[in-house]
């Protein structure tokens, strides 16, 4: 894969620690950042869709009448017990 070359300023006391973390994994500064990159846009994308599916609940709530079926599939599906009352 290409790579692309990206100047970030840090300082020395982030340097440091990252270099740190760096070592006690055995990988380079580059593939910590790298890593660390990667995992934090993959969480905003988890955020973005909580925050989509969150609306989705707010605009279309969950119907009451059909809450006994929700739990007995899920009991069924994944051997669970039934919801606890709210």
């Amino acid at each position: 894969m290409a790579r692309k070359q990206v100047l970030v300023q840090l300082d020395d006391e982030l340097v440091a620690a990252l270099d740190r973390r760096a070592e006690e994994g055995g990988i380079s500064r580059s593939q910590l950042i790298r890593n660390a990159i990667a995992s934090h846009l993959r969480d905003l994308d988890w955020e973005e869709a909580d925050r989509a599916t969150i609306e989705a609940y707010r605009r279309a709530p969950e119907d009451p009448r059909e809450l006994p079926a929700l739990d007995r599939l899920a009991a069924e599906t994944l051997g669970v017990e039934g919801r606890a009352e709210t």
